[in-house]
């Protein structure tokens, strides 16, 4: 919209409505605060009943292998074979001894795709392993 000087017709007003920015602006953070959680998430697993919750750990120390139910691979939100992610769980254990890998499995899954895993561990030393479930 123009707007003219009371003075000369022909000379402009250089003025900016901020008003609609401001409101766009809001609106993206809101959609970003909604949907940020939902990226989080990893594969959907059905795990077994049973254990106790979780004591307070470093996250930074943590590591979490899932395993489907067809028997496919994911470290970190991040779908890998399972040489992959022994060479990346040994890297990391060589960093920081006191890395602890969490397996998810799900409970309709086979039984060798975890022990499968926990082979991998226990060949490169890394014994700090812990099989997650469900707390009833």
């Amino acid at each position: 919209m123009r707007r003219f000087s009371q003075r000369n017709p022909l000379v402009t007003l250089s003025d900016l409505n901020v008003t609609p920015l401001i409101d766009l602006a809001f609106v993206l953070l809101v959609i970003f605060m909604i949907t940020t959680p939902l990226l989080e998430q990893g594969l959907s697993l059905d795990l077994p009943g049973g254990g106790q919750p979780d004591r307070p750990l470093d996250r930074n120390d943590i590591r979490t292998v899932e395993v489907d139910q067809s028997g496919g691979y994911m470290l970190d939100n991040e779908s890998l074979s399972l040489g992959q992610i022994e060479q990346k769980l040994v890297a990391d254990h060589q960093n920081n001894p006191n890395i602890l890998v969490y397996i998810r499995a799900d409970h309709r899954g086979t039984y060798g795709a975890v022990a499968a895993v926990l082979n991998r561990c226990e060949q490169n030393g890394i014994t700090r392993v812990s099989l997650r479930t469900e707390p009833e």
